[in-house]
């Protein structure tokens, strides 16, 4: 094997291990699956890569792709619905790799003003006997091969415990009581934990493998993070366990998901999270989904060794502020799609202001005012 190839794709996969453990705490299942399809494409080369979600009547729920622009999947019209080699993908609950995927007999067609498509890989998106969905990527030049498949395949895996985390917790949103707090962290415990494990089990494998010591090191180190991940994970769970009935208010909830995100990370935060007005749990619940993907940013990208964290009312205004004193960007040349129009999107529907101050070398702050909830 070549070590060299090798490299890049264990430094993607290695943090993206780090970033999904990050956030297993409070999951926004929407971004991080979204973050997969991204990282499965750039890691493997692939043109364009998707993932879709069954739902109970075996037929795609959701679907997210990358590699079409907006007007091409318009003139495509519908989503795929899981049939042909995806619905084979999910019924037989194996990896397929093909050169041609017209060659395969469940090949069905391709719709109208869909472009056309060669070589194939497609992974089931399972969580133990599960499956969800599944993870595919087609056109890589020079065909798929087996380091793509083991990176693939442990994306699948991530997807597969993100989906099922995010059931285990409307599950939790919808019972109060302590035995049902219990299961529902026991099944946590059995699942992703589990999963997680198997992942390290996979890398170990491929450092074992692999004729590169650049590469073996790379893959044991994230190894060791991933283990520090679990200790993360268990953390929470610890946390389900024993929590009382009552719900915590907003600045212990703030501060349980900087925590947990920080724990993976070395940089240290500054909290600094005064008493205020709950704005209602579901404001509350929007505005730690925007707290979480801006601590995470600045976790991930500032490169500095402190993230500040600031929350306060005044005259019923509502502030949370997160800054760091990093590397910053220039926000006129950033792609607003990927993470920061989901910030902006989700306050202005909280009736709420939203901005963001940076420059290259001057770091970046965050600033989220919510007026007071009706």
């Amino acid at each position: 094997m070549n070590g060299m190839a090798l490299t890049p794709l264990v430094e993607r996969l290695s943090e993206l291990i780090t970033a999904s453990a990050a956030v297993v705490g409070e999951l926004d299942l929407d971004h991080l699956l979204r973050r997969l399809v991204s990282e499965a494409r750039s890691a493997t080369g692939a043109e364009y890569a998707a993932l879709g979600v069954i739902g109970s009547h075996g037929v795609l729920t959701d679907f997210i792709y990358e590699g079409l622009d907006p007007g091409q999947a318009e003139r495509i019209g519908s989503l795929p619905r899981g049939r042909g080699v995806l619905g084979t993908v999910v019924r037989e609950k194996k990896t397929i790799i093909l050169d041609d995927i017209s060659e395969h007999p469940d090949s069905y067609g391709f719709p109208d003003h869909h472009p056309p498509m060669k070589s194939f890989l497609g992974v089931p998106i399972r969580a133990g006997d599960a499956v969800f969905g599944n993870l595919y990527l087609t056109d890589k030049p020079g065909n798929f091969g087996s380091e793509d498949i083991v990176v693939v395949e442990a994306l699948a895996v991530i997807a597969g415990s993100a989906i099922n985390t995010a059931g285990l917790r409307e599950r939790l949103a919808e019972m109060a009581i302590v035995e049902d707090r219990h299961r529902i962290a026991r099944d946590l415990h059995d699942t992703i934990i589990q999963d997680l494990f198997a992942i390290g089990l996979s890398l170990q494998g491929q450092a074992e493998r692999t004729e590169s010591e650049t590469s073996a090191a790379i893959l044991n180190d994230a190894v060791d993070r991933l283990d520090d991940s679990v200790e993360a994970l268990r953390g929470y769970i610890y946390e389900l366990r024993s929590a009382d009935e009552g719900r915590p208010d907003l600045g212990s909830r703030l501060r349980q998901l900087a925590e947990r995100m920080a724990a993976v990370y070395p940089s240290e935060l500054g909290l600094s999270l005064d008493p205020v007005t709950s704005p209602g749990a579901e404001v509350e619940d929007q505005l730690l989904k925007v707290a979480q993907e801006a601590i995470s940013n600045a976790l991930r990208h500032s490169g500095t060794d402190r993230v500040e964290i600031e929350l306060s009312e005044r005259d019923g205004d509502l502030t949370l502020q997160i800054s760091d004193s990093g590397v910053g960007f220039d926000p006129d040349s950033v792609d607003w799609g990927m993470g920061l129009a989901n910030m902006r999107d989700r306050v202005e529907r909280m009736a709420g202001a939203f901005q963001i101050t940076t420059g290259p070398g001057q770091g970046t702050t965050v600033v989220i005012v919510l007026p007071p909830q009706r």
